[in-house]
């Protein structure tokens, strides 16, 4: 069973946060807080220092690329999974450049996330 592994989800879509928030709940990750924008999603990072963060691209207020760097100068070990519906080669390339461990691509199933969270909570 994981050490409480908490995690952050930062998406403007509200159904892809929830649906996300369920999935690591049946994972047995409780402590999961949500984000709607960059800004709300920084603070909540500050505050929590998440081990976990799933990060949408295209945020009404910051690009989540630039989120993503920011996170990453905070806390180097946080694991951040970016998500999004435009899978482009180099929207890919930047987020492996700038530590996303993995890119999830809209629309995802439950067993992706699964096979991504699974091994972080050995």
């Amino acid at each position: 069973m994981p050490q409480s592994l908490s995690a952050l989800i930062v998406d403007d879509v509200a159904a892809v946060r929830s649906y996300i928030s369920q999935i690591l709940q049946q994972l047995g990750i409780t402590s999961v807080i949500e984000a709607a924008d960059g800004n709300t999603a920084t603070q909540l990072f500050s505050q929590h220092q998440p081990q976990l963060v799933f990060l949408d691209i295209q945020l009404p207020d910051i690009d989540g690329q630039q989120l993503l760097k920011l996170f990453k100068q905070q806390d180097q070990h946080t694991v951040v999974f970016m998500v999004s519906a435009f899978s482009s080669v180099e929207n890919l390339k930047q987020a492996i450049e700038n530590g996303a461990k993995a890119f999830v691509i809209k629309p995802f199933t439950a067993s992706r996330i699964n096979s991504l969270v699974r091994p972080l909570l050995h």
